[in-house]
């Protein structure tokens, strides 16, 4: 197994050379080949590459367990859209909790 590059670094090189999207499963087979990962490993390295891959900017998950590079898709393509009432009860939740906290400060040095 080669240790000089992670793999995400060679799935950004595998993906680099593609001109379009690849299903999760195809893009493990291709890493795990190109960084000759052990059998014994596979399960164990499948996991942290799938995290390692959510976790690193140059990556967009989209539908269908498919990746692409991020710098090939639009925004609205890879971010899910937040619905406008979810934001009216998070925003209610905040104002309540700055209230709360507002009501527990001391108003005066004495208080302290």
């Amino acid at each position: 197994m080669s240790t000089k590059e992670t793999m995400t670094d060679t799935a950004f090189h595998v993906m680099t050379k593609r001109k379009k999207e690849i299903e999760f499963a195809k893009l493990w087979q291709e890493v795990a080949k190109t960084m000759d990962i052990p059998a014994d490993r596979l399960a164990r390295k499948k996991a942290q590459f799938y995290s390692e891959l959510m976790l690193d900017g140059r990556f967009a998950s989209l539908k269908g367990n498919k990746w692409d590079l991020r710098s090939r898709r639009k925004f609205d393509e890879f971010h899910k859209d937040t619905d406008i009432d979810d934001l009216d009860d998070d925003e209610e939740i905040i104002e309540e909790a700055e209230d709360d906290e507002d009501a527990a400060l001391p108003k005066t040095e004495e208080e302290y």
